[in-house]
């Protein structure tokens, strides 16, 4: 028997169809199946949770079966899991989600490659913007790498004597953010830390039910504010306190104050929620803060998220309220300029920036040799009526491109990156934009593959002044369903850059999966007078490989497998075969749902003589070789001569 290379741990309870669902991905694995095993553990599933379990373990020798009383969470029950692990290493998985077919075999070399303690491994989800974290496969770092702050969800994998060596345990019973106790903790124990960015392993699916929402799991009778509370103080246990704000237990701390004590204090939450039991989650997080934070955290945030931040702290939440109502209304927006085909990539220059609610601007205001927030954002903020000083405009501050792949939930970053600067608007403002340009290589973008077949859409992110947000990448000048660039030969595929119908966003679509050859060409093809004998120019196909492309076109009425092939001067050609089973004639060729022809084709006694543009006029002399050439007495002298 094989050594146990993983041990895969999910915690069940009352999962009903989701285990089906959830289980070929764990069972269809490219690690052989005697090297890994599958532990479910039953949380007292009241349900037919367990016998669909057993079902399962009944068909699969490497799947193993645990019960237990209900404990109300997730932790007890991924505990139970170690402790009958065998695996050198442990993956943990909810049973609402899948895991890429060869998310196991990768992720464990990588962590042998690296001797790894913790591996995380790439997440796709429905749910959630993509995180940068996952922009480099990176071979080993540790905590001090604080964008590992991004990811304290429990789906990674873990070294099981790293584990066991270090006593690391979720909390058990009703416990909210059992996750982040445990993978924090585990952050500030290893010594080597890989990030596997370039496979999707894990994909993080919203449910039909709602059942896996984490909106629905804030629940203060849980313990949140204590449970928060401890976590703080481990990671403030783990690092040494500073005045500095770039210290490392201040950039830790970052993402607890941002993301679960400046949630009650901003938009959507303040804004969604009853005004009363808002109120309670305001004064909670309030308590928690002056109790436990150093002001350097605060006064690290970017500037709005210090307002927030200031409001917070000052017990003011109808001040808080009134700049969620402004805030709510900014937008960004991101402007692309005309793409084209540059060395088989689709590039093209990018401006993002933020808009108010009014389409105007955003703006910092100079005065006194200082910046200024926008005044116009902070009409009504209790203590802004003098303004509200930005001390570094660029703090915390981003902007990346994003390409999402439209089937598979799948985000890809383009290679480059985007600077942030300040622009100037006149009358001593300035706005600050995130530009650079976009190098979209379909052949390289998927972790230094290419693109699946599909759809793949343009977006970005930006982060400015603590204001975030996720973009479609459109353009003024392109008229949505219209092709943005010219189709390309790409990696033996055809690329289709278009603006998509309603938002007219950029998207490429690969392999024909929406859009067709053939209509968004058509005048360009008329256009198009050129002939050759077996294959003929198409001067709007950019060619950017040396790979043909096969093509269902028609010849008149009927089918004819052709292809496209890579041409001179970086166009390709279209050649079809030499025997066209048609009458002697001129005949139309047509791409795939395309009503104009694209080329004419001449065929004499079932033999492709040659292809002719729309546009090609055959001369005199040429019609009269034609029509001789199809005359019965002179086609026979010309056999007897042959012979």
């Amino acid at each position: 028997m094989r050594r146990i290379k993983v041990s895969v741990i999910v915690p069940v309870y009352n999962t009903g169809k989701y285990v089906d669902e959830c289980a070929p991905s764990l069972l269809g694995q490219s690690l052989p199946a005697d090297e890994y095993e599958v532990i479910y553990v039953d949380d007292g599933s009241t349900d037919d949770t367990p016998a669909r379990l057993e079902k399962i373990a009944a068909a699969h020798p490497n799947v193993q079966v645990h019960t237990m009383p209900n404990s109300g969470w997730p932790g007890a029950p991924r505990n139970l899991g170690m402790r009958h692990a065998k695996g050198e290493y442990i993956q943990f998985v909810d049973h609402d989600d899948t895991l890429g077919s060869e998310a196991l075999e990768r992720l464990y070399e990588h962590a042998k490659r690296n001797d790894a303690d913790v591996v995380i491994g790439k997440m796709s989800t429905t749910m959630a913007r993509p995180r940068r974290l996952f922009r480099y496969t990176v071979d080993a770092c540790t905590i001090e790498n604080d964008e590992l702050m991004q990811s304290l969800s429990p789906h990674k994998m873990f070294r099981r004597a790293f584990v066991e060596e270090h006593g690391l345990r979720y909390p058990e019973g009703p416990w909210i953010m059992e996750d982040l106790a445990f993978v924090s903790a585990a952050y500030l124990k290893a010594e080597r830390i890989s990030i596997l960015a370039d496979y999707p392993c894990y994909y993080w699916m919203k449910r039909d039910d709602g059942g896996n929402n984490t909106r629905h799991r804030f629940n203060p009778r849980h313990g949140f504010w204590p449970n928060l509370r401890t976590i703080v103080r481990q990671l403030k246990d783990g690092t040494t306190p500073s005045d500095d704000l770039d210290a490392l237990q201040n950039r830790l701390l970052h993402r607890l104050y941002h993301v679960e004590i400046l949630s009650r204090a901003r938009e959507p939450e303040i804004l969604r929620e009853d005004p009363d039991e808002q109120r309670q989650r305001f004064e909670a997080a309030r308590e928690l803060v002056l109790e436990e934070f150093p002001a350097a955290v605060r006064d690290g945030l970017p500037a709005l998220s210090r307002l927030r931040a200031e409001l917070l702290e000052r017990g003011d939440f109808d001040g808080a309220v009134t700049l969620a109502q402004r805030v709510r209304e900014v937008q960004a927006r991101g402007q692309i300029g005309e793409p084209q085909w540059e060395n088989g990539c689709l590039v093209a220059d990018v401006t993002l920036d933020l808009l108010r609610g009014d389409g105007t601007p955003l703006v910092l205001v100079e005065r006194g040799g200082k910046w200024w927030l926008d005044p116009e954002l902070l009409d009504g903020v209790p203590g802004t009526e003098d303004g509200w000083e930005v001390r570094d405009p660029f703090r915390l501050a981003y902007a990346e491109l994003v390409v999402k792949d439209r089937d598979r939930e799948d985000w890809w970053y383009p290679e480059g990156d985007l600077e942030v600067r300040l622009r100037p608007h006149g009358e001593g403002r300035s706005r600050l934009v995130g530009f650079g340009r976009l190098r979209l290589d379909p052949e390289r973008l998927a972790g230094g593959r290419p693109l699946g077949r599909g759809v793949h859409d343009v977006w970005a992110y930006v982060q400015l002044l603590g204001i975030d947000r996720m973009v479609r990448m459109t353009t003024g000048d392109g008229t949505p369903g219209a092709p943005a660039a010219g189709p390309a030969l790409t990696g033996g595929r055809l690329a289709l850059p278009y603006w998509t119908t309603g938002r007219g966003q950029l998207a490429l679509d690969l392999g024909q999966r929406l859009r067709r050859l053939g209509p968004d060409t058509a005048g360009v093809a008329a256009a198009n007078a050129m002939r050759g004998k077996g294959s003929l120019p198409l001067p709007y196909v950019a060619s950017v490989d040396s790979a043909p492309v096969p093509v269902e076109v028609r010849v008149a009425s009927l089918k004819v497998a052709a292809k496209l092939v890579p041409g001179a001067n970086g166009t390709a050609r279209l050649r079809l075969p030499a025997r066209i089973e048609l009458p002697a004639g001129r005949h139309p060729v047509t791409l795939p749902k395309a009503d104009t022809p694209v080329a004419y084709a001449v065929v004499r006694d079932g033999a492709l003589l040659r292809l002719e543009g729309p546009a090609y006029e055959a001369g005199t002399g040429r019609r009269l070789r034609d029509a001789v050439a199809d005359n019965r007495q002179v086609r026979r002298v010309r056999r007897r001569l042959g012979r």
